[in-house]
């Protein structure tokens, strides 16, 4: 049962077994769970916007994760987090591709799932303490971002980013013309330390430009450097 006072978690999984022991895990934890075991109903709570973040399996009879997914991220940015079997490389990346914002391996340990729900949660949440004050945004080569608000127009016209997306994108734009690591995106776009062969970030900056389009001069906004990490083109 939903609580006024907490964040509220919808949880996506077909193994009743495993979403009883998930829910009573974040329920102790101080957050409030709802289950869903069918991805029909799944598209339609994910887009009720009566939650805060989304556990979602990839592995669902019928319409599976990544097609609810891609439903979902036509009409909502609501975070999420995708699980799948740990030796699914291939269905991770597609995840990220379509727009999750983080994802776990089964079978993972709760702790690292609560770490991780909590790292986006405060990446998402709005600071009360700035509501009141005038959004201070950053605007670089079209695209404007407004921390406050997290929102972000691109020649004017809203423009719909993940929380991971958003993240990346305000880190690259506060330091636009010179490089950011990949090891520093990480830290502050997932809430984790980079890993070995760890290809979120740059699947998630891939999403990223495809978003942001290219400059007029049909350059990347975003330039890999190789073997380092991203720059934010700084345009004349």
């Amino acid at each position: 049962m939903a609580h006024q006072n907490r964040e509220h978690v919808l949880l996506v999984d077909d193994d009743i077994d495993l979403c009883n022991l998930i829910e009573q895990y974040l329920e102790r934890e101080g957050l409030s769970v709802e289950m869903v075991h069918d991805g029909h109903e799944a598209v339609d709570r994910l887009l009720s916007r009566d939650h805060d973040i989304a556990i979602l399996d990839m592995m669902l009879p019928g319409l599976g994760g990544l097609e609810i997914l891609r439903k979902v991220r036509t009409n909502s940015q609501i975070p999420v987090i995708v699980v799948t079997a740990r030796g699914d490389a291939t269905e991770r990346i597609v995840g990220l591709e379509v727009g999750a914002d983080d994802y776990l391996p089964k079978p993972f340990n709760p702790r690292e799932l609560l770490a991780r729900l909590r790292a986006i949660l405060r990446r998402s949440r709005v600071p009360q303490t700035t509501a009141s004050l005038p959004p201070r945004s950053l605007a670089v080569g079209g695209i404007e971002i407004n921390p406050g608000a997290r929102s972000v127009r691109k020649e004017g016209s809203p423009l719909a980013l993940t929380t991971a997306e958003f993240d990346l994108l305000q880190m690259l734009m506060r330091n636009a013309g010179s490089v950011v690591t990949r090891e520093d995106l990480a830290l502050i776009a997932l809430g984790r330390p980079f890993a070995p062969f760890e290809r979120s970030v740059d699947l998630h900056i891939s999403h990223l430009r495809r978003k942001l389009g290219p400059l007029p001069d049909r350059s990347e906004r975003i330039k890999a450097v190789r073997g380092i990490g991203y720059l934010y083109a700084v345009t004349a």
